[in-house]
């Protein structure tokens, strides 16, 4: 979509579309699942904040592709685990454990390591691009924690979660795009290419709004922090899957980095997780030497007669 050209300008106006895709998405299931009539749960006032957050993350995310490549992009997206958990720590009052910050400190070093491989490949480097997808990567991490922290505490659905912050967002964005005088601008863009703009995103935003449907029931049932270090390993998998189907430059400093943030998830992971591999890891162990030993018994002695 963003290889067209003139479309870097109109980054606002795409996320001003998936705002009403999602919103249109999220009244359609209200109507489905008869749930239209349910009383809101969720006071307004937070709806405010969470459309607030996620216009930011959005509409940065979306300003920010048309001056980074993708492997790039993906890499930022990957490191959200770090304000994440910063911001759980200042909005919510939880404690982590020193394997979740040692895996936010790699995940650092592996993104600064990134960046200094993208800036090697590309001669276009662009520091206003990495300004706005770290905007959006900030923004992104305190939505997480103010979900969970609603979710949690007014029981809401995730329908209603995103009906309102996606209906307030699209207001947002439709009154900024009118007031700067940009948005009769992008619909002619959008309407000059219909199918690289209009149909891209239709079908990504669709995609979109069940994927999200995924990270809020994560987010309502293991915390924003689990919910991140999934997507992240999805988002692992995107960027692999983008180096082996297309045709891209690359650097050493792209294996070390990304090496370093796989590692970072690995972490996290087992932190969350710590109780139980343990055990497989023993029952593991315990296995081979079982096994071993049976084997061991069972073979003759070279010194036997």
């Amino acid at each position: 979509m963003f290889k067209v050209d003139g479309m870097e300008l109109y980054g606002w106006h795409l996320t001003l579309i998936q705002f009403l895709i999602y919103s249109i998405m999220a009244q359609l299931e209200s109507i489905y699942c008869a749930v239209i009539n349910e009383r809101r749960k969720i006071p307004i006032y937070i709806y405010l904040q969470i459309a607030t957050f996620t216009v930011g993350t959005m509409g940065f995310s979306n300003v920010a592709v048309g001056y980074l490549n993708y492997p790039t992009q993906v890499i930022f997206k990957c490191c959200k685990l770090i304000p994440v958990l910063i911001g759980g720590i200042i909005i919510q009052g939880k404690q982590y454990s020193c394997i979740d910050f040692t895996a936010a400190c790699m995940m650092s070093f592996g993104l600064i390591i990134f960046i200094l491989g993208d800036s090697v490949v590309s001669p276009m480097f662009n520091p206003f691009g990495y300004t706005m997808i770290s905007i959006a990567l900030l923004f992104d991490a305190i939505i997480g924690n103010i979900q969970e922290k609603s979710l949690h505490t007014y029981k809401a659905s995730n329908n209603e979660m995103i009906l309102y912050s996606y209906s307030i967002g699209f207001i947002y964005i439709m009154l900024g795009l009118m007031i700067y005088g940009n948005f009769l601008d992008g619909f002619y863009f959008f309407f000059t290419h219909p199918l690289q703009t209009y149909g891209y995103v239709t079908l990504f935003s669709i995609s979109g709004y069940l994927g999200l449907n995924a990270v809020l029931s994560l987010v309502r049932t293991q915390g924003a922090l689990t919910a991140v270090t999934v997507t992240t390993i999805r988002k692992a998998v995107t960027i692999t899957l983008s180096f082996l189907f297309f045709s891209k430059p690359y650097v050493m400093q792209y294996l070390w980095g990304s090496l370093l943030i796989l590692t970072a998830i690995y972490l996290n992971l087992y932190s969350k997780n710590r109780t139980s591999w343990e055990l497989i890891i023993k029952n593991f162990i315990q296995y081979l030497r079982v096994t071993y030993t049976i084997n061991y018994s069972k073979s003759p002695s070279i010194y036997s007669t």
